[in-house]
């Protein structure tokens, strides 16, 4: 299941405040509804919500196993879903946030294998 976020604001603090008031809530609920794959999508922003990003669906991963929860970053939906076709076929892949380049690693991503 794929899980928009945003948007957020600009500043990093008050984004990782808004996530937390206004994202997690839905996150927990389709958890509890019985999710077992989530895919949160952010919109790109610049490296200061690096950090707070990664801590966030890390700590949601950790907290809610054996559900899996990742994160991408991106604006261009087919590298989106082919982002969430490759974290759906890998079970083992939980607690991470990818950064989409859409003119690099998006087509080696939805190729078969």
């Amino acid at each position: 299941m794929l899980v928009r976020v945003g948007p957020l604001p600009e500043d990093p603090l008050a984004a990782a405040a808004a996530f937390h008031v206004d994202v997690l809530p839905r996150v927990i609920a389709a958890l509890d509804g019985g999710a077992a794959l989530l895919t949160l999508v952010f919109t790109p922003a610049g490296h200061p919500h690096r950090a707070w990003r990664e801590a966030a669906i890390q700590t949601i991963a950790r907290e809610r196993t054996p559900a899996r929860i990742n994160a991408v970053a991106s604006a261009d939906e087919p590298a989106i879903a082919a982002a969430h076709a490759f974290i759906a076929a890998a079970p083992g892949l939980t607690g991470h946030y990818l950064l989409l380049d859409s003119h690099g690693a998006g087509p080696v991503i939805s190729s078969p294998a």
